[in-house]
Order: structure tokens, then C-alpha cells, then sequence
């Protein structure tokens, strides 16, 4: 068993060994299974909402391959993250259209109001911000994504109101838990 100080899977709503054993059910499911590697891989990060140290080595353990093949598809593929992600991805397009039209004045704004840089998740767990080529808005940039919304004509003034909206609604659903 990995102990805890290799495998910081911090979360609210599961345990560490909740985390695990959940895993171990994927494993167990796609043991058999040709071209397993990457959907485990997958689940494993939507499990996790990241791909911790003990994970990818619980995976090559299952999966009777070697941890450096695991973490070499994990390294080769951008979507998946050895990193913990913020709730809220922050997406910059650098595309050509946004790029021309102020899209890296917005990056460096957004870098200097979240603390972070191209990669890095914020202390809280918010946000992590991260670069695109394209969002299909060209005739509207620069654009930003943040999750599944495109913010479109963004300027750097506008964007403490933007990140705010997905403040208000993490408190908002907070306090409707509570």
C-alpha cells in the first residue's frame, strides 16, 4: 500500500482510500480488456480530478504494465493532469485572431489577477489557468473559455466581473448545501 505522504488526494466528498478503492473497481473491470491503459487513465483523472502519483502506480500495477508506459501516456496526452485542477478551467485563446487582438494582454492580466501561471491551479482550488489555439470565436476576439462557456470580446478591465460570476455561484451553491 502507498502511503499517505506519496499520495495527497485531498477532497471533501471521498476519503483517500474511497478514492482508491474506486479505482480499484476500474482497474478490475478493464483488466482484461485490449487498449485498456487510456480509458482507466481517464477515469482514473475523473475520479481523482487529477492523476496523483498513486494512481498512475496503482494503474501499472493493475494493469501489468510498467510505470514509466503509464506515465508516458500520461505525459504525451494534454488532457490528462498529474496536477490537481481548480473547479473552474480558464482557458486563453492565443490563436492568431485573439492573439492580434489582445489576447495575450488578457493572459498576463489573468496570470497576475489569479496568482498563477499557464499550468498552475490557485491555492484555493478555484481556478487553473491554461492556453488554447482556438475557440471558433475569431470574428469575436480575444475569447476566453472558462469550463464549457466561451466569454467573447473580453478585455482585460472585465475580467475581475467574469471571475466573479464563478465565484458568486460556488458560494451560491455552497450556501445551498449548508
Amino acid at each position: 500500500m502507498v502511503d499517505k505522504e506519496q499520495c495527497c488526494c485531498c477532497t471533501e466528498e471521498a476519503s483517500e482510500e474511497e478514492l482508491l478503492s474506486r479505482l480499484d473497481e476500474v482497474i478490475v473491470e478493464y483488466k482484461d480488456k485490449p487498449g485498456a491503459l487510456i480509458p482507466v487513465l481517464q477515469m482514473a483523472q475523473a475520479i481523482f480530478g487529477y492523476l496523483p502519483e498513486c494512481a498512475l502506480r496503482k494503474i501499472s500495477l493493475g494493469l501489468d504494465k510498467s510505470y514509466s508506459e503509464v506515465a508516458g501516456v500520461v505525459g504525451f496526452y494534454s488532457f490528462f493532469s498529474t496536477q490537481p485542477r481548480g473547479k473552474h478551467m480558464v482557458r486563453v485563446c492565443l490563436g492568431t485572431a485573439c492573439y492580434v487582438r489582445g489576447g495575450k494582454q488578457v493572459l498576463e492580466e489573468l496570470k497576475n489577477r489569479l496568482g498563477v501561471d499557464v499550468g498552475e491551479t490557485t491555492a484555493d482550488r478555484v481556478f487553473s489557468l491554461d492556453v488554447a489555439r482556438c475557440f471558433g470565436a475569431c470574428g469575436l476576439a480575444p475569447a476566453i473559455m472558462i469550463d464549457d462557456e466561451v466569454h467573447q470580446r473580453v478585455k482585460s478591465a472585465r475580467l475581475g466581473q467574469i471571475l466573479d460570476k464563478y465565484m458568486d455561484q460556488d458560494q451560491a451553491a455552497a450556501s445551498a448545501k449548508a
